[in-house]
C-alpha cells in the first residue's frame, strides 16, 4: 500500500506535466504546418557545400587532387 501512495501522486504529476507540455505546443504554435516539413525534403536546394559526385575522388579522399594537410 505503500507503493500505492507514491505512484499514484506521481502519475498524477506526470499526467499534469505532459498537458501543460501540450498546451504549450498548443501556445507556440508547433501544429500550425504540419505539411511544410513533408514537403520541404522534395524541394531542390543548392547546396555550395556538397560535393560533385561528376568528380572523381582521390586516394587522400579529395575531390580536386590537392593532398589535405594532415
Amino acid at each position: 500500500m505503500t507503493a500505492m501512495s507514491v505512484l499514484v501522486p506521481l502519475s498524477i504529476i506526470m499526467g499534469i506535466g505532459g498537458l501543460l507540455a501540450f498546451l504549450w505546443s498548443l501556445r507556440t504554435r508547433q501544429y500550425e504546418d504540419l505539411d511544410g516539413a513533408a514537403v520541404r525534403i522534395l524541394l531542390d536546394s543548392d547546396d555550395d557545400d556538397a560535393t560533385d559526385p561528376r568528380q572523381p575522388v582521390t586516394k587522400d579522399g579529395g575531390q580536386d587532387g590537392k593532398r589535405r594537410p594532415s
